[in-house]
């Protein structure tokens, strides 16, 4: 098997484009996107030049740079893998605790975007209001010594663009965030607000920050991922990237810099993200909270395998049926029914194994914006929340830290260390769970949810995830 190859003359490429945080994703969507848009003959002045802002990303790029930035992305199709070396990307800055390469980039008039795929939690976020923390201690540093993180980088570039006369840059974010764009706008605006109102003001009057839904499953790299690039005769790429055959991304079209033609290539340019962003975190990401945590539990390792066991699949089902669908918007052009079972058949996609683990890291951030939506609205219109109530309880009894059979669970979430000792005070008093402010705010006071959890939590302790999931399921 051979890979292939970009289908255009790489040394044409100029760079419209810097993207922060070059990990597995961006890597198999967004550069996905303009490779194939690169093979079509056009925009080609929209090469990415890569970045990050963090010292693990120095190795990310010690990789890439090795080898000349070209990514390797296999997609899983269960009827056959098929691998392609992705040449979008022309460079990759050298990653400095002072940002000043990457400040530099950005401050050239020919990069018209700045991108960022920098994790759901990178983004300074209050999860109990879903506004920009001022008070965020990297935030306060980056304050007080600016430049630290991607948004002082980022400030920083404006406002050299600003002194040179050149238009500011789009800000685009790539993350799985509802409401990315505007996300993405407090965070700079918030930032810049804490040394230079005036600036912030600035910022807020002149500067892009378009929404977008991304989508593609891509799991973690390891020696599986790197022996399937060793059979296609990349055995020297330490980062290869898999995913599953399916993308889909949709974005506002509000780049006043310009942007490349990504409509050719199957990016839809819409107002109404919203509603499709709406349906992709609640009914996907939702689905994959839902299955992650009793499978955990269960000491099952892949995703593939939760979904054949007869009690998780059946368990998602009701979930999404009865308490996730009902209340989710519509969406233009798209049959909810049909999209759900399109999520199904890709949680069950073999080739991809997906582990349970990486579904189950980092709860904090992903329940807030998941799971706990969606209970709000089944709570405001008297619908039913068991499923829900005991989705919430599962990842409570994960964080407990040991498994139905004893088994240890490693730490798994940036605050395991308040989350561990707070579940299991819940085994016998659930209100510590549920008094976590910045998790559940008014949800975790609510009569009817603060009962159903109580009732599933004590389930699980006493009757363990299989039989709690049958009673529920029956």
């Amino acid at each position: 098997m051979k890979p292939h190859l970009p289908a255009y003359d790489r040394s044409r490429l100029t760079p419209g484009i810097v993207h922060i945080g070059l990990g597995n994703f961006h890597r198999a969507h967004m550069a996905v996107y303009l490779d194939d848009l690169f093979a079509l003959g056009e925009g080609h002045d929209w090469a990415i030049i890569g970045a990050g802002v963090r010292a693990p990303d120095a190795a990310m790029r010690a990789a890439l740079k090795a080898q000349d930035c070209l990514s390797t992305v296999i997609e899983l199709d269960p009827a056959g893998k098929t691998a392609r070396r992705i040449g979008a990307m022309t460079d990759f800055l050298p990653v400095e605790p002072d940002n000043a390469a990457l400040i530099a980039a950005m401050a050239r008039p020919e990069i018209r975007i700045v991108s960022l795929t920098v994790t759901e939690g990178g983004y300074f976020i209050d999860p109990a209001t879903g506004r920009f923390d001022p008070s965020h201690p990297e935030i306060a540093a980056d304050a007080a010594n600016p430049h630290r993180t991607a948004f002082g980088a980022i400030i920083a570039a404006l406002r050299l663009r600003r002194a040179a006369g050149h238009a500011p840059f789009t800000v685009m974010s790539c993350d799985n965030l509802p409401g990315n764009g505007h996300v993405t706008r407090e965070a700079v605006i918030g930032l810049a607000r804490l040394s230079d109102p005036a600036f912030a003001d600035w910022i807020a009057g002149n500067v892009a920050f378009p929404n977008g839904m991304v989508d593609r499953i891509t799991p973690a790299t390891g020696p599986r991922e790197r022996a399937m690039a060793a059979a296609f005769g990349l055995a020297d790429d330490p980062v290869p990237v898999t995913c599953e055959p399916f993308r889909q991304w949709v974005v506002e079209d509000h780049f006043p810099a310009g942007r490349p033609a990504l409509e050719k290539v199957g990016v839809t340019f819409t107002p109404h993200v919203h509603a499709f962003e709406m349906m992709k975190i609640r009914i996907l990401n939702g689905g994959h909270a839902t299955i992650a945590y009793p499978g955990g539990l269960m000491d099952i390792e892949y995703v593939h395998e939760a979904m054949a066991n007869p009690l998780i699949s059946a368990f998602l089902d009701r979930v999404e049926r009865e308490e996730i669908i009902p209340y989710v918007p519509p969406v233009p052009g798209t049959d909810l029914g049909a999209y759900y079972g399109l999520i199904r058949s890709r949680f069950s996609n073999p080739e991809v194994a997906d582990t349970e683990r990486r579904l189950c890291l980092d709860g904090s951030n992903r329940q807030p914006k998941f799971i706990i939506p969606s209970l709000r609205d089944a709570l405001a219109a008297g619908g039913r929340i068991e499923g829900l109530a005991l989705v919430s309880a599962l990842w409570c009894r994960y964080c407990a830290g040991t498994t139905d059979k004893g088994t240890p669970i490693a730490p798994n979430d940036p605050n395991w260390d308040v989350l561990q000792p707070l579940a299991q005070r819940a085994k016998d008093d659930p209100t510590a769970w549920l008094g976590m402010e910045a998790i559940y705010g008014e949800t975790g006071r609510d009569p009817r949810f603060a009962t159903a959890f109580a009732a599933a939590l004590n389930s699980l302790w006493t009757n363990g995830t299989e039989a709690t999931l049958r009673a529920y399921t029956a």
